[in-house]
């Protein structure tokens, strides 16, 4: 019996064993199948450019820098059961214990334009604060269809802008466009949009058109526009010479305090620049030259690395400004870069003669204005990192892709009339109105109301121990 049970004990260890050879052969030969399904057969089943989204949320380091489409906006499906039937609503009120919520996020700056024969939603007889460079029916553009047309992101709606639900959300607060023209063309656009409920009352505090504030007084809301086409401290060389020929003196590493000792009591603002930095200019830094851009100066390096170390610099500095402010307690957006579509050189007769939106697959950013762009979202994340210390709340507007399909909604030569002698002959910087740029605020009055809900997420994410830049893998994306 005892030989009988070693030898039962012996052979059953020996099973214990192949069993055990057997599972583990088993279990890699499952991973090695898993690994080609996921790495090989799933991707060929999806769309390139679904593949290229797989594979980046496959293998992308987390902590890296995520592409530009980071800000989502945020609905929420409710499905209540019933003893009959199952029901879902966008709504979220009178929910029963027995409700399902399920978050779904959308790229609200990923899509197409698509028509819409209800624009515009004012004119230029009814909108005063049109600018006579971007009214363009006005001078005569003779085609509209540019006009009518809206953002269609992907997998979800973009609002058409509510100027009744802007002012409400808005009620009691303060605005702040911080920027060069094209940022007071955005503001002129969101008082064209709120002229269907109210006009404003101009409040402004001087004469110059460069710094306006108005005030909405059935709301007590304030807006206001602050002149800074660098950001920071800036000077012309000679304000006589044409503004072709001149060049400006940037100094990069100070404060414009015509803007940063001005904002600190306001709940939004909302910065940009850009096109400035094509121009000649000469960059300081800390007192001291540092080089130039198209300045043609004796003895001075006359590069582009100049232009984009001044325009990195710029941001930095811009956004240090923000931080640094003791009382601020208000959401800082940047809205990117809103490309221009020359077809040349600007100030040698180029023009943007296109009628109709390139499609999202006709055109990509490149050249000076993809390395703008890149440069400002990198500076932008790390301002809110070190605001995010302060409890302060940055956004990004990443409107660039959007602004990029819209070569049809300049002023081109329907800014002014044709014998008018102006610098800009063909205006393809600016903006029509009403135009493209109304868009810009389809957005803004999106992520204005999805602003408790990112917030909240982000005080959920800051519990977990997640930072803001994880936020992009915490999303649903459909392609």
């Amino acid at each position: 019996m005892k030989h009988q049970a070693v030898h039962e004990l012996t052979s059953n260890g020996k099973n214990q064993v192949l069993v055990q050879h057997k599972s583990l052969k088993l279990v890699l030969l499952f991973s090695l199948s898993t690994l080609v399904l996921v790495t090989v057969f799933i991707p060929i089943i999806f769309s390139s450019t679904s593949t290229t989204y797989y594979y980046s949320i496959l293998f992308q380091n987390i902590n890296s820098i995520p592409p530009s489409n980071s800000y989502n906006i945020t609905t929420t499906t409710t499905t209540t059961n019933l003893s009959s039937s199952s029901s879902s609503s966008s709504s979220t009120s009178n929910i029963s214990s027995s409700s399902t919520y399920k978050k779904k996020h959308c790229d609200i700056f990923t899509g197409d334009w698509v028509p819409n024969p209800e624009a515009p939603y004012y004119t230029n007889e009814t909108c005063w604060v049109i600018h006579e460079h971007q009214n363009c029916i006005k001078y005569g553009r003779p085609d509209t269809e540019f006009m009518k047309w809206r953002w269609k992101p992907d997998g979800c709606e973009l609002p058409i802008f509510d100027p009744a639900q802007f002012l409400e959300l808005v009620s009691g607060k303060s605005m702040a466009f911080v920027g060069d023209s094209v940022s007071r063309n955005q503001m002129q656009s969101l008082i064209c949009l709120l002229s269907r409920v109210e006009y404003p009352k101009d409040v402004s505090y001087t004469q110059d058109d460069r710094f306006k504030r108005y005030i909405y007084t059935t709301y007590n809301f304030t807006m206001a526009t602050f002149w800074t086409p660098y950001l920071v401290k800036s000077s012309e060389s000679d304000a006589n010479r044409p503004v072709d020929i001149g060049y400006y003196n940037l100094y990069v590493d100070e404060f414009d305090e015509a803007w940063t000792t001005q904002i600190e009591e306001f709940d939004y603002v909302i910065i940009s620049a850009g096109h400035w930095f094509f121009r000649p200019l000469v960059v300081y830094e800390k007192g001291q030259l540092v080089g130039c851009h198209y300045c043609l100066k004796d003895n001075v390096k006359d590069l582009d690395l100049v232009m984009y170390h001044g325009y990195r610099k710029a941001f930095r500095t811009a956004f240090k400004a923000i931080n640094s402010l003791k009382n601020y307690k208000g959401v800082t957006y940047l809205r990117t870069f809103a490309p221009s579509h020359f077809d040349g050189v600007w100030n040698r007769g180029a023009n943007c003669v296109r009628t109709k939106p390139f499609r999202s697959n006709e055109t990509h950013l490149e050249g000076q204005q993809l390395e703008f762009y890149l440069t400002q979202v990198q500076e932008f994340r790390e301002a809110e990192r070190e605001g995010r210390k302060k409890g302060l709340k940055f956004r990004l507007l990443d409107t660039t892709k959007a602004m990029l399909m819209r070569p049809d909604g300049h002023p081109s030569r329907y800014g002014h009339w044709p014998q008018q002698n102006v610098t800009l002959s063909n205006d393809c910087v600016h903006w029509c109105l009403p135009g493209p740029i109304d868009s810009l605020n389809d957005f803004l009055l999106e992520m204005l109301k999805n602003e408790p809900l990112i917030s909240a997420e982000e005080e959920e994410k800051k519990k977990m121990g997640y930072s803001n830049i994880d936020r992009k893998f915490f999303l649903v994306k459909k392609y």
